[in-house]
């Protein structure tokens, strides 16, 4: 881990982590992107699919479910920043498709020093956690997003505000006759977070 405030250095650095075995599997890091004066950053469980192809976050089926519900909330997606948990895709083949496998623990704690460092360089107002992966990341393992959604009343130090909700791709793998309402849910979770930062 290099010790710096520039979030281009880390992000270049961070190309050579070997931490964890997933930079064997991935493409690529896929680090995180907006600007770095963001009040708000979103943290996702790791990239997918296309994510690792492109390099970029939030970029497959779950980026456009984002983008649909921070429309909805009134949330401008160029204002923000988006990361994940883990910046490597862990994936198992499936024929020529690669299927998405949630990353282990392990490979989760060897990640948490790049996001804590990202995380102090952007220094944002508000965090939104999307997902058990990016919940637990920092909240610890026992975190429930289903139990506990919503605004965190217990944040460690260091830490600013946050929400935790959903991530997007629980949406679209939801039966169909829930996918509205689970959408509806995550779009009052994107409200409540901009409503957070409009004091």
């Amino acid at each position: 881990m290099p010790v710096t405030t520039d979030l281009a250095q880390l992000r270049t650095a961070a190309v050579a982590c070997r931490g964890c075995d997933l930079w064997r599997q991935g493409t690529q890091t896929v680090f995180g992107e907006g600007p770095e004066r963001a009040e708000l950053v979103l943290v996702g469980e790791q990239p997918g699919d296309r994510e690792d192809i492109e390099g970029r976050p939030f970029v497959g089926p779950s980026g456009h479910t984002l983008d649909t519900a921070l429309e909805r909330a009134g949330i401008d997606r160029s204002r923000v920043y988006l990361t994940n948990a883990v910046k490597h895709f862990r994936w198992k083949a499936r024929g020529k498709r690669r299927l998405h496998e949630p990353p282990l623990r392990s490979q989760v704690v060897a990640c948490q020093p790049w996001l804590r460092a990202e995380l102090e360089i952007l220094s944002p107002a508000l965090l939104v956690l999307m997902g058990a992966v990016a919940a637990q990341s920092l909240l610890g393992a026992r975190f429930s997003v289903t139990r506990e959604r919503g605004i965190v009343r217990d944040v460690p130090p260091g830490l600013p505000a946050i929400v935790a909700t959903v991530h997007p791709s629980s949406i679209l793998r939801a039966p169909d006759d829930a996918r509205r309402a689970r959408m509806d849910e995550f779009v009052a979770d994107l409200r409540l977070a901009a409503g957070l930062l409009a004091g």
